[in-house]
């Protein structure tokens, strides 16, 4: 059997991007077009011309809707490559440290940087004492790295070299692309929800029943978007990323040739990575090196439900990965 490469997995990511860029419109259309055809069998006779008729209104609206779906896929998508990160940072109350106020994390990140072969990312903080990272970005050339204050202060310096090898993998490995475009479209889809709601608020002050079954149309298309936003693409994500936390443990440890300090980090991190900037940004939760969520809250139906939770592979595992590469006796 060949043995899978990083350049394989850098590869497979761009692939998965690529991918995701194209299921995106074509999984809302899909839904929106059956969310039509359903209004539309709701409103006509229970018979087979009622469904024919039905089928006829959702193949019309098809004609008008495919356009507008494809405009707003491809303006999501470009938002979240160009300016994803800036909505990443400013969502988590990040500001950028520079040499007057952090000279030894910043000379840490350019050194592991040179070794790993990639630009040096910048570097920002959260002012919260949980203890947490995560990387952003769209490349290695725009890419960021963001800790927290306590993770910062906790840590040995081996073991923050860990952390900080951990998120470069990821920048190296393009996983910041591929999970900065899932996010933000997750985003917009939960932002489409709230606008159609207010429609068909808007939309009931007529009584016939034209504006009765657009309040009922604007009404289904938002629990689309929010099926979409809160179940389907977090389904889809978690699909394309069950691997990146080992890969980038793995990779952390031959940048840093000390295993050992990241399996420190882990267990340090571990039960304490709570960021209340992040409490309420479960969408945010899978690209930090564990869950900033609260302990109830990550562990909720919803977050297990929506997949969020699951992104994340259980820390124990993670360090039982990184010993047995230690050649650890466990």
């Amino acid at each position: 059997m060949a043995k899978i490469t990083t350049y394989d997995f850098i590869a497979a990511n761009k692939r998965k991007t690529v991918f995701l860029m194209l299921l995106f419109p074509i999984s809302l259309f899909i839904m929106v077009y059956i969310a039509i055809f359903l209004v539309s069998s709701f409103n006509a006779p229970s018979n087979e011309i009622g469904y024919a008729s039905a089928l006829d209104t959702a193949n019309v609206a098809a004609i008008y809707i495919l356009p507008i779906i494809s405009i707003f896929s491809i303006l999501a998508i470009l938002i979240s490559y160009f300016f994803g990160q800036n909505f990443i940072l400013s969502v988590a109350g990040a500001v950028e440290l520079n040499r007057q106020n952090a000279p030894e994390i910043l000379s840490m990140v350019e050194n592991i940087s040179i070794t790993a072969g990639i630009p040096t990312p910048k570097v920002y903080a959260i002012n919260d004492d949980g203890l947490n990272a995560f990387a952003t970005g769209r490349d290695p050339k725009h890419s960021y790295i963001v800790l927290t204050k306590g993770i910062a202060n906790a840590l040995q310096k081996d073991e923050l070299e860990g952390v900080i090898a951990h998120e470069i993998s990821h920048i190296k490995n393009y996983d910041i692309r591929l999970m900065l475009i899932t996010i933000v479209c997750i985003s917009f889809a939960t932002i489409l929800a709230e606008i159609l709601l207010r429609m068909a608020w808007f939309s009931r002050s007529g009584r016939n029943s034209k504006s009765n079954g657009l309040q009922i149309l604007f009404i289904v298309l938002a629990l689309i978007a929010y099926l979409y936003g809160y179940l389907l693409a977090p389904l889809i994500r978690l699909a394309l990323s069950r691997t990146r936390e080992f890969q980038a443990d793995a990779s952390a440890a031959l940048i840093t040739r000390n295993p050992q300090g990241l399996i420190n980090a882990l267990r340090k991190i571990s039960g304490h990575s709570e960021v209340k900037k992040l409490n309420d940004k479960e969408t945010i939760s899978p690209i930090c090196i564990a869950t900033p969520l609260k302990q109830d809250k990550a562990a909720s139906l919803f977050s297990k439900f929506s997949g969020l939770f699951a992104t994340h592979p259980p820390i124990e595992e993670r360090i039982k990965a990184l010993q047995i590469m230690d050649g650890q006796n466990l």
